[in-house]
């Protein structure tokens, strides 16, 4: 994951991948979790997402993780909170009433300092990051959550016509990443309107339930 790349993007203000509003596919399917009333959902490389709001108004509990500070500061200031501020190792928790957010490399974060999750909604992380990442993170985020049930949201194209990120992942990729921990179901698949930057381009969200 380049660092770099991410901080220019937040720190100049080029966040298109930003929705002003909560994740379509985790208000239609968020449901299939079968998340308890005071469950705790955690969202890898969260940015500044909306779907932190819809998930704390409905009763949840929220943990993220966010490469960018800046991303978390305006979350908790869009809640209206003033959040407790700690430097945890190499990562700073941000933390409020039911939400708590890591600044930094999602790498650094370990379960220990995570806690226990309920579930995971991943719309952001998988496809953020180039292929030889991949499976250092979805093992890694296994690890964090301990193969908790998750909602995954992936993006197909032609990659001969567009490079990401968002990358394009295919339904081969997800089962080479997450059959040995999961049982995997396609839950919806689509075109995207408007297609991804001009491509043409589907999306899908996958169910992964833990064997």
């Amino acid at each position: 994951m380049d660092h770099d790349f991410w901080h220019e993007r937040w720190e100049s203000g080029r966040i298109g991948f930003h929705a002003g509003r909560p994740n379509p596919l985790l208000v239609d399917h968020f449901p299939k979790l079968n998340v308890p009333a005071d469950g705790r959902v955690f969202l890898p490389l969260c940015g500044k997402t909306l779907d932190i709001d819809w998930l704390l108004e409905r009763g949840y509990r929220v943990a993220g993780a966010e490469l960018s500070e800046i991303a978390v500061r305006e979350v908790f200031e869009r809640l209206g909170v003033a959040p407790e501020i700690e430097q945890t190792r190499d990562l700073k928790r941000y933390s409020g009433p039911s939400v708590e957010v890591f600044a930094g490399d999602i790498f650094a974060l370990t379960p220990d300092l995570l806690g226990s999750v309920t579930a995971v909604f991943d719309r952001a992380a998988l496809v953020a990051l180039p292929e030889r990442m991949r499976g250092r993170y979805t093992a890694h985020l296994a690890s964090l959550s301990r193969a908790a049930p998750q909602l995954l949201v992936c993006f197909e194209y032609d990659r001969d016509t567009l490079e990401g990120p968002p990358f394009s992942i295919s339904a081969t990729e997800v089962a080479a990443h997450y059959a040995g921990d999961y049982e995997i179901s396609q839950l919806d698949r689509h075109m995207l309107e408007g297609g991804m930057k001009g491509v043409p381009a589907t999306e899908t969200v996958w169910l992964l339930e833990p064997r």
